[in-house]
């Protein structure tokens, strides 16, 4: 870990002395770099002021949120270099972004990592996308143009109160842009060494000074990871991705947006193990699966009055994939109202209704029974912001109920209060409860991990079980904040939270039972699913912005958190409680750098510090990302970009779960034109 810091230390000192170069270099083109500054300097001091709707589902300044919030931009995407939306989560302070292989991570926010984020609420324009069958988010499949994402809205803590369960550690909200940002033509493309090839071709018009539009067409191919083992990784993929927008403007109180995407594409499994019966022990086994589905969305707004408005939004949602064996389709009705109450109160409050019907594949290996559920949820949300003392004190007393159909009713209350001091610095604080519902996994899974022969030449098949008795797992956070801008050039956020977990994932030894199909007859070794584990998480995240010229900005971000899980009484699971302690980070360091070295010549360096995992033997690792950007033209730009520069591979995470296995993330080196028309 002393050597990673000392990197660190390294590149700091270096963009140090690259800051004596700037500072000479504006010095000779003051006049020229007047008008930039400007701007740059205007830009900084309205971070108070940027907007963001993921907190309390209506639109609300910074300086005004009561949450641990971080606002990817477009700029942020293009400088990243990133080609996925995993990468881009790398830039928030206090997520955890691991890749498993090739088309796989782990990403989670304040702990409790694994594979599929199950802690973690992701949503497009505020589509739900966390699948209940596994209770997380396929990463794979949310491939998005990162040309067309306004911003991303991160949320770290819980955001239960309006969004629901599962929104237990944080919330992610990718908003796309209107279809009126995205007129003209646009196309990419490029590739590289592991990146191999991608490119998008976009085009947008509109029809009669009403009705704006955006259609595209995107593909993208990853090759192979490096294997651990030696046996060839194969876990390389591609993806072929279409869809439309439309935005239309109904009358002058009334929009209308449709948008929809269809995918396909083929994966490889990296090389991993399956149990056999007929021939006890674990079978090596390559697949390449099929993924493909698509979904539709409408969301009308309507103006009611200058102090009131309402959303209503409704969408289709189908997927398959051969991996798992999972086929499912949703339908979602949201419903939302804000409006301005008297002089103090600001109301919002709105309803979800989502039927979901999914069908598995069964194997001998892996089972859900029944292999065919249909699931219905509904909730409500009411929330007030309560302008306590004008202009200073500000509090939000909500909460949302939600019924599901494992455990039930469930209430995710939480209060919240902002304090300004000024324009440029405010507190918050916040208590917060919220859930996690059990998935079909959780309830209805079989899956025999291997098979061994007795002494007495019986056949013992060990399998984890699903237990349909399992109760939702809940926290209780408390968290607090300040942020503030110092002069022009510098801003700084700050958080800190307590995390109270209870009812966690436990799997607990089962009574042996005798099966006779498929045959032979053999013995089962289960382990049930259950809910004998809590603990509790406790953390601080800053996060800076520094205009260190009028042509340099440098970000720097330091989190820290500590895990402590315990068996609850009756439980003898020894093996959950460790493994979640040592499944996240102590300690992540991120320090980001841009330069804009002329008017055309942007460059951009990050690197970022992950201490090591100790449950799963993962080493701490820096990470190294920079690109040179050139605008060749007015509408066409080249961009250079390295990943991962520091080792030819590297290890991030080794998946407990054994539903895949790992690779190591490879130096990547590509490069990618654009030509906007």
């Amino acid at each position: 870990m002393q050597i990673e810091m000392r990197m660190l230390a390294g590149i700091f000192v270096a963009l140090a002395a690259l800051s004596i170069c700037v500072r000479a270099s504006a010095q000779g083109s003051q006049g020229t770099q007047q008008k930039s500054a400007d701007l740059a300097d205007a830009s900084l001091e309205d971070l108070m002021k940027v907007e963001v709707t993921s907190v309390s589902k209506k639109e609300q300044t910074l300086s005004r949120t009561a949450a641990a919030v971080f606002v990817i931009t477009q700029d942020d995407i293009a400088r990243s270099g990133a080609t996925n939306i995993p990468d881009l989560l790398r830039l928030v302070p206090g997520m955890n972004v691991a890749q498993i292989n090739a088309s796989t991570w782990a990403i989670s926010a304040r702990g409790l990592n694994g594979q599929f984020s199950n802690e973690l609420l992701v949503m497009v324009d505020g589509r739900n996308v966390y699948t209940p069958t596994f209770g997380g988010v396929f990463w794979d499949t949310l491939d998005l143009p990162l040309e067309n994402i306004e911003r991303i809205e991160v949320i770290r803590g819980p955001g239960a109160s309006v969004w629901g369960e599962n929104a237990v550690n944080g919330v992610v909200n990718i908003i796309r842009k209107k279809a009126a940002d995205t007129q003209g033509g646009l196309i990419t493309g490029g590739g590289g060494n592991t990146t191999t090839a991608f490119g998008t071709v976009q085009y947008g018009g509109e029809i009669r000074n009403k009705v704006n539009y955006s259609v595209f067409g995107k593909y993208f191919e990853e090759g192979d990871m490096r294997p651990i083992n030696g046996i060839a990784a194969g876990d390389g993929w591609h993806l072929l991705r279409a869809g439309v927008r439309t935005d239309t403007r109904l009358t002058e109180r009334d929009t209308l947006t449709v948008e929809g995407d269809i995918y396909a594409g083929r994966k490889g499994n990296p090389t991993f193990t399956l149990p056999s019966l007929f021939s006890p022990g674990l079978v090596d086994t390559q697949q390449y699966v099929n993924v493909s589905g698509g979904y539709v969305q409408s969301i009308w707004n309507h103006i009611l009055t200058e102090r009131s408005d309402m959303t209503l939004s409704g969408s289709y949602d189908s997927y398959g994939r051969g991996d798992f064996g999972d086929h499912r389709r949703t339908v979602a009705l949201d419903f939302r109202q804000h409006y301005i109450a008297g002089n103090r109160n600001e109301f919002v409050w709105g309803a979800t209704y989502r039927y979901t019907t999914a069908k598995a594949e069964n194997s001998a290996e892996v089972e859900v029974n029944p292999p065919s559920e249909d699931e219905t949820i509904v909730s409500f949300f009411a929330q007030d912001e309560i302008e306590a003392i004008p202009n200073r004190l500000f509090i939000t007393l909500g909460s949302k109920f939600e019924n599901n159909p494992y455990t039930g009713f469930s209430a995710m209350p939480t209060a919240r209060a902002v304090y300004q001091f000024n324009q440029r610095r405010m507190a918050w604080a916040a208590v917060s409860h919220a859930v996690r519902s059990p998935s079909e996994v959780d309830t209805s899974l079989r899956l025999n991990e291997g098979a061994i022969t007795e002494p007495d030449g019986t056949v013992a098949v060990i399998s984890i079980v699903g237990n349909p008795h399992v109760k939702d797992e809940g926290l209780v956070a408390y968290e607090a904040g300040y942020r503030m801008t110092v002069g022009k050039t510098l801003s700084v956020d700050l958080a800190a939270y307590y995390n109270d977990y209870d009812h966690q994932d436990s799997e607990e030894p089962g009574a042996p039972f005798l099966e006779i199909t498929p045959a032979p007859p053999h013995l089962v070794l289960p382990t049930i699913e259950d809910n004998l584990t809590h603990g509790e998480t406790h953390g601080a995240e800053i996060a800076a912005k520094w205009k260190v010229t009028s042509r340099w900005t440098v970000d720097p971000s330091f989190d820290i958190e500590r895990l402590h899980f315990h068996r609850s009484a009756g439980s003898q699971d020894f093996v959950s409680g460790p493994s979640t302690e040592g499944s996240t980070p102590l300690q992540q360091a991120r320090l980001r750098s841009h330069v804009d070295v002329t008017q055309k010549v942007g460059w951009n360096l990050a690197a970022y510090f992950t201490d090591r995992l100790a449950a799963e033997g993962v080493s701490s690792y820096t990470r190294l990302d920079t690109n040179v950007i050139w605008r060749l033209r007015e509408s066409v730009t080249l961009g250079i970009y390295g990943q991962n520069l520091l080792q030819d591979r590297h290890l991030e995470f080794d998946d407990p779960s054994g539903s895949t296995e790992s690779t190591l993330v490879r130096r990547n080196v590509y490069a990618k034109l654009t030509w906007r028309f």
